[in-house]
């Protein structure tokens, strides 16, 4: 009788812990109770091994599918198939159905040994124990060995067959196109709720911006801002940190980076009538020399040191400035920047020589120096031999180049350029033929005058000249200074 049913296709439900199997009927043995599927089909997925068998305490329901060599033959999709509904003695008083998948065909065959699904009978039941033995007997001697494990039992079968297979990892980074993301990536960086992009090469990229950049449009920036009537001198540009000592000392003042306007040179008559303009706005001579000697002495405490010098803790290490004054303008804004130097705790030595008539300005300023208890000398004599820790040169004056003939002018320049500190000089005259200072640092007044090539750095103060008044002279002026009153220039 069972041999009647060998080759038949059949269904195994063997409940939800094992699943469902489709195969050909390859033995039936009556002794053990044990059914055996060749090329099995685990709930729609074919396995690995040739063989299974089946205990009949494990098969809840039997199934015969009518539908003929359908292991040998493609799927087709066609013809629902009819079946008739077998329950094994083992099992009576069940009637669960259950729908099953279709079995389709494979021509692969493995030469690993089948594998026998033994399920644990209920205590007291002989005929399952009985059955059991039997069962794992027989796959004993089948298999040539001793009976499987517990654990191979529930966790030897369902493997898949291409786990010996090596991952193909350059094939699979080939699908990815990372240039076409991250151009996407960065093309919506900022954007929210934006539909995907299907082909990203032709999709327009959107303008995407630094974290220091406005995302506000504004009108395109205008370098030239400052023009000035008949210009044929020598431009400036405000610094752009291109300079390593310059981007140092930028920094070390917490400057911003400026852009780059074009500062135009004018010459010394201009800027004659630019003051004279000025001083009949209001911006009288005192006030002048006021914002001069506060910027200058600003930009003397910075390259002394700042905050990092001028300390309650330093007092023992106070730094020392010579000033070189003239008896004119120039030597007033020398002496009101070393009077406010002196209010912030430097050691200032004032040189001026003894005139016997001197502007009004020049002996004013004189008169406030003297009430801040600091050093005044008429001789050269008297200046420190040892090098000090800076120099403000305030000698030269537009007005009277004569001066640098004179002797006094002669020994102080020699006593400066011998000195080994470094040389700030305040509004230069330009440059003759005579021997001047060679300054490390120039700091020029409102606008700069054409200044000799020189290995001075030059910087720009504002005096506080409003804007119409650069206007009734013929400049178009726009402050380049920002939020601040000195500036670094440099050459373009």
């Amino acid at each position: 009788m069972a041999t009647d049913w060998l080759g038949s296709v059949v269904s195994i439900n063997c409940g939800l812990t094992l699943g469902v199997y489709q195969g050909e009927v390859l033995s039936v043995d009556h002794a053990s109770q044990t059914i055996s599927l060749r090329q099995p089909y685990h709930n729609g997925v074919k396995c690995p091994l040739p063989e299974v068998t089946f205990s009949a305490i494990d098969i809840k329901e039997l199934k015969f599918l009518d539908i003929q060599n359908i292991v040998n033959q493609p799927s087709t999709g066609q013809g629902a198939a009819t079946e008739s509904s077998f329950i094994p003695s083992a099992r009576h008083g069940q009637s669960n159905r259950v729908s099953l998948p279709h079995v389709t065909s494979s021509g692969s065959y493995s030469s690993s040994a089948p594998i026998t699904i033994l399920r644990r009978a209920p205590a007291g039941s002989s005929n399952s124990r009985g059955a059991m033995q039997a069962a794992q007997k027989k796959n004993s001697v089948r298999n040539g060995g001793p009976t499987r494990t517990r654990d191979d039992e529930c966790f030897g079968g369902g493997t898949d067959e291409n786990m010996g297979a090596d991952f193909d990892f350059e094939g699979n980074l080939a699908l990815f196109d990372k240039a076409a993301v991250f151009s996407q990536i960065e093309g919506t960086a900022g954007q929210s709720n934006r539909a995907p992009h299907h082909n990203v090469q032709g999709d327009h990229k959107p303008l995407s911006y630094r974290h220091d950049e406005n995302i506000l449009e504004a009108k395109p920036v205008i370098y030239r801002q400052i023009t000035v009537p008949q210009h044929e001198g020598k431009e400036y540009c405000t610094a752009d940190g291109s300079d390593k000592r310059e981007r140092k000392w930028r920094i070390f003042r917490n400057e911003s980076n400026n852009s780059g306007l074009v500062v135009p040179s004018i010459p010394y008559e201009l800027h004659k009538r630019l003051l004279a303009a000025a001083e009949r706005w209001g911006l009288s001579l005192e006030r002048r020399l006021e914002t001069t000697g506060v910027c200058s002495s600003q930009m003397a405490l910075t390259l002394l040191g700042g905050p990092n010098r001028l300390t309650p803790k330093n007092v023992h290490q106070r730094p020392t400035v010579v000033l070189l004054c003239g008896p004119h303008i120039q030597g007033a804004q020398g002496v009101s920047c070393g009077r406010h130097l002196a209010n912030h705790g430097v050691e200032v030595i004032l040189f001026l020589p003894n005139f016997v008539k001197m502007q009004e300005s020049v002996t004013g300023e004189v008169h406030l120096y003297t009430r801040t208890g600091n050093k005044q000398v008429a001789s050269v004599k008297d200046l420190p031999t040892s090098p000090v820790d800076l120099v403000i040169n305030c000698l030269d004056c537009h007005e009277n180049p004569m001066l640098r003939e004179q002797s006094w002018y002669q020994s102080a320049v020699d006593w400066a350029n011998q000195n080994r500190a470094p040389v700030l000089s305040i509004d230069p005259a330009i440059g003759g033929p005579h021997q001047t200072v060679e300054a490390k640092w120039t700091l020029s007044l409102g606008l700069p005058l054409p200044l000799a090539e020189t290995e001075s750095r030059v910087y720009l103060c504002d005096i506080g000249i409003p804007k119409l008044v650069f206007q009734e002279v013929g400049i178009c002026y726009c402050s380049p200074f920002g939020c601040k009153f000195v500036i670094p220039l440099h050459t373009p």
